[in-house]
């Protein structure tokens, strides 16, 4: 009887580790993954690149600051963005 209280207290313990898990590795882990990815290249911008912000502004990089990002949006017109609003590069791409 004894064995039978053992092993059913380790399967109450097994289903609940076993769910942490699960989230770490689908959940918790390619976020972690995405912002260091995210980080890395805001940290890595370069005047010329073509970027769009999280507001969806396409623009070519003219000036960078610490925390300032100049972006030339049209013939002339520049704005100026908070480094980390801007989500992903458009250099490469063909449009």
């Amino acid at each position: 009887m004894l064995l039978l209280q053992a092993s059913s207290g380790l399967a109450q313990l097994f289903f609940p580790i076993a769910i942490l898990v699960v989230f770490y590795f689908f959940l918790i882990r390619p976020e972690q993954n995405k912002k260091k990815k995210q980080g890395d290249f805001i940290n890595n911008l370069k005047k010329g690149q073509r970027v769009v912000t999280v507001g969806g502004v396409h623009g070519k990089i003219v000036n960078l600051e610490k925390t300032i990002v100049t972006l030339d949006v049209d013939r002339g017109t520049k704005l100026q963005v908070d480094r980390n609003s801007v989500s992903l590069e458009m250099t490469n791409s063909k449009n």
